[in-house]
This record gives C-alpha cells, sequence and structure tokens, in this order.
C-alpha cells in the first residue's frame, strides 16, 4: 500500500469515465498525456536565423569602414570601393552555387566553413599594408563567405525542415537580414569611432567563430536524419527524408540551363531583378543624397533609412504569414503595384524636414522592401520542387544585378539632369512591368518532383 502511494505521488494523473455493466459511472485515475515535445525545426530555424543575421551584419560593415580606412592608408574611395564591389557581387553570385553545395556536402558544412571563411577574411585585415590585401580579404574571402549564407541558405532550410508554417518561416529568416544591420551598424560605428576600424573588424571575426558551434550542434541535413518528418508533414509524406547526394557545385550551372527553358523563371528572374533595382539600387544607395538636394540633413535622411529597415521586419514576416494562406502570384502583383505607385509620387515628397507624408511613405516602402522574397520562394518551389534552392539562387543573382544596374544608373541620370526625379518616375514603371510579369505566371498543374534533378 505504501508502494502504491508513493508511486502515485510522483505520477501525473487524469480522471478517465469508467462504465460498469449497469451503466454507471466511475472515476479511475489514468496517467496524463504526456506533453508534446518542441519540434527539432523550430531549433534549425533558430540557429540559422542568427547566422543569416550575423551574415548581414558582416555584409554590411566595410561601408562604415571605408572613411576611417581612407584616412589611415590613404587609398581612394575607388579602391575600397572595389572590395566592397567584389564582396557585393560575390554575395549575389554566389548564392546558387552555395544551395548546390549544400546538396551534395550538407548544410553544416557549407554554413560552418562559410563562416570561417568571413572570420579569416575579417581578421587577417588588422595586419594588411596594401590595398590588394584589403581587396583579397573583404572583397573575395569575406563575399565568399557571405554569398554562401545568402537568401538560398533560406529556402533549403524552410524546405527540407517545414511544410506547415512554411511561409511564415521563410519571412521571418528573411527578415534576420534587416535585423542584422540594424543590430551591428551602430555598434561597428560606434566601434570604429572610439576605437579605430581594427576593433570592430575584429569583433566580426570573433563573432563569426562564436556562431560556428551554435550550426554545427543545432542544424541537421534532413528531418530524417534525427528520426523525424518535415514539420507538419503527414505521417505517410517524403518530406524531410534525405534522398541521394546530388552532383557538386557546377549543378547550379545544369539547373540553371533547365530553368531557363521554363517562362516560369525568367518572369521570376525579371521581377526580381527589378524588386532589386527599386530598394537595394535605387532607395538603399540614392535615397540620402536625393533627400539632401531637397534641403533635407544627410543624418536626418539616414535616420529614415534606418525606419526602413524596421518595417522591413515587420513586413517580411507578415508577408510569409500571408503566403501560407493568400496564392503568392497575387501577393507579387499587389506588392510591387503599390511599391511602383509610392514610387511615382515620391518626387513629390521630399523637403528640407521629415513631413508626415513622407513617414507614410517611409512606413510603407519598409513594410514592402522584401515582402517580395517569401511568395518569390513559394513559386521557386512549387515550379521547380527540390531544385527551387539553386533556381532561387539565381533569381537572387538577378536581383543583386538589377541593383547594381539601377545604383549606377541613378547616378548618371543625377549628374546629367540635376536631379533623380526621372529615376524615382523609371524605377515606378518598372514596378508596373514587375507586377505584370508576376500576373503572368501560371499555376502549376501538379507538383515539381520531389526527387532532386540530376542534370
Amino acid at each position: 500500500m505504501a508502494i502504491s502511494l508513493h508511486i502515485l505521488a510522483f505520477r501525473p494523473l487524469v480522471a478517465a469515465g469508467n462504465y460498469r455493466d449497469d451503466g454507471a459511472v466511475t472515476d479511475v485515475l489514468e496517467p496524463a498525456p504526456t506533453r508534446p515535445r518542441l519540434h527539432r525545426a523550430w531549433p534549425v530555424a533558430g540557429a540559422a536565423f542568427v547566422a543569416l543575421l550575423g551574415a548581414a551584419a558582416f555584409r554590411s560593415v566595410p561601408s562604415v569602414l571605408l572613411d576611417p580606412l581612407h584616412d589611415e592608408f590613404g587609398w581612394s574611395h575607388a579602391t575600397i570601393g572595389a572590395a566592397v564591389s567584389i564582396n557585393m557581387l560575390l554575395y549575389g553570385l554566389m548564392a546558387p552555387f552555395a544551395a548546390a553545395m549544400m546538396d551534395r556536402f550538407g548544410i553544416r558544412r557549407v554554413v560552418s566553413i562559410a563562416l570561417l571563411f568571413v572570420a579569416a577574411g575579417s581578421g587577417l585585415t588588422v595586419f594588411m599594408t596594401e590595398a590588394w590585401q584589403l581587396v583579397l580579404c573583404w572583397g573575395l574571402l569575406v563575399g565568399l563567405g557571405v554569398g554562401s549564407i545568402a537568401m538560398p541558405f533560406v529556402a533549403t532550410i524552410t524546405g527540407r525542415w517545414f511544410v506547415a508554417r512554411r511561409g511564415l518561416v521563410t519571412g521571418v529568416l528573411t527578415a534576420a537580414g534587416a535585423t542584422g544591420q540594424l543590430i551591428f551598424l551602430p555598434l561597428v560605428a560606434a566601434l570604429a569611432s572610439a576605437h579605430g576600424w581594427r576593433v570592430p573588424a575584429l569583433v566580426v571575426a570573433a563573432t563569426a567563430l562564436a556562431v560556428v558551434p551554435l550550426v554545427v550542434f543545432f542544424i541537421r541535413d534532413y528531418p530524417s536524419d534525427v528520426g523525424l518528418r518535415a514539420y507538419g508533414a503527414a505521417p505517410d509524406s517524403m518530406e524531410g527524408v534525405r534522398v541521394a547526394p546530388a552532383p557538386g557545385a557546377f549543378r547550379a550551372l545544369r539547373v540553371l540551363r533547365t530553368a531557363v527553358a521554363t517562362p516560369t523563371f525568367w518572369l521570376l528572374a525579371g521581377g526580381f531583378a527589378i524588386c532589386g533595382a527599386s530598394t537595394n539600387g535605387l532607395v538603399g544607395t540614392h535615397f540620402v543624397t536625393a533627400a539632401h538636394d531637397h534641403g533635407m540633413p544627410a543624418t536626418t535622411a539616414a535616420s529614415l533609412l534606418a525606419v526602413v529597415g524596421i518595417f522591413d521586419v515587420a513586413g517580411t514576416i507578415f508577408s510569409g504569414w500571408l503566403t501560407d494562406r493568400v496564392d503568392a502570384r497575387l501577393l507579387l502583383v499587389a506588392y510591387y503595384t503599390l511599391r511602383g505607385l509610392s514610387l511615382m509620387v515620391l518626387p513629390a515628397l521630399f523637403a528640407p524636414n521629415a513631413e508626415p507624408s513622407m513617414l507614410v511613405f517611409i512606413v510603407f516602402y519598409g513594410l514592402d522592401w522584401i515582402a517580395t522574397v517569401p511568395p518569390t520562394v513559394a513559386l521557386c518551389r512549387e515550379w521547380f520542387g527540390t531544385d527551387a534552392p539553386i533556381v532561387f539562387g539565381w533569381v537572387f543573382a538577378s536581383h543583386q544585378i538589377g541593383a547594381a544596374l539601377a545604383a549606377a544608373g541613378a547616378g548618371v541620370i543625377r549628374d546629367l539632369q540635376g536631379s533623380y526625379d526621372l529615376a524615382w518616375y523609371v524605377a515606378g514603371g518598372l514596378c508596373a512591368i514587375a507586377a505584370l510579369m508576376s500576373a503572368a505566371i501560371r499555376r502549376r498543374s501538379e507538383p515539381a518532383s520531389a526527387q532532386p534533378s540530376m542534370v
């Protein structure tokens, strides 16, 4: 009896109805049901968020160090800018190859090695004495590192680990980019101002190294590696089950060769190129100068861009939530249309002070900044199956190309006309074209193959 009471005292019990032959009900005690454990997909997504947050911060740090490097070494801004340009170029072009390598060698290995590249590139800068060493460290090493932890990494994680909440998680991971810049840029600027540029360079290196154990411990390549299905997958589903390793990095080129034969690829890549042109290329690069042309202090204009980053986080997460519920094509049509209309009215909003109308534009543009990512990833997955991360890598490369062209083109317009007005109007028209391209994407009649192509 004592033993029975001792056991009952330490077991959670609930009452359950027990029917006797005469129909009466007696209460009996049964063990309480065990609480469901947290699915492994969430810690994986958390570690991916930290890695993406850091990658965005590492990529944006060189812009803060331009003046300190110029002051110490006397290098021209063009020379320093060359290193930054190589960094940005690799950030876009490395993405599809990194996605292919994740298929071949595994997510943990690729991301861990990428972080080591970032740490080496940032840490070695403290010993440099020549400009070519800056190009090698910040341009090549850091560029290869952050390019391997770009948006296709998001598509790979969500495609393998999530079925339910896939769009929402895509939005959260995409927002990590804006969050990283918001956290790191003020910190790096303060450290560079107080202690010189070498301290923030070492902080970046140390941070990259600190993230490596997190990636190794939490991230696994497939749910089946730990005996699970993807989060929200049906019991008989093959979602999250490891497949045979695909060919290596050059598979990215073979997947591209197949994708370019599909009109959907060109519609997605064209729309995303316009997305890059109308965000990073135009607003991100020229907004401060354009506002200063109208008498607004540069510090005020820069603060407005910071607000864009804040609302970008909320907008991207909300877009991911919508992507789980609304046709992705309709979302892209809405995003591009509204963005185009806002750019058309922007020239009339510039003033010496931040008027309420400009604040409305800033809030809206922040919400819409990269809200296009979750529906674009969803359409890549719908059309290209497990090749979607690589295809999205190429679509993302078009985003960077569009940004580069817009950054250069808007500068030419400013030099020739003394105003950015034409650039805003052209970008608004391009967004209308992107909306039409998104509307032209057809729904796929049957899901893409669950098996990766071996082309």
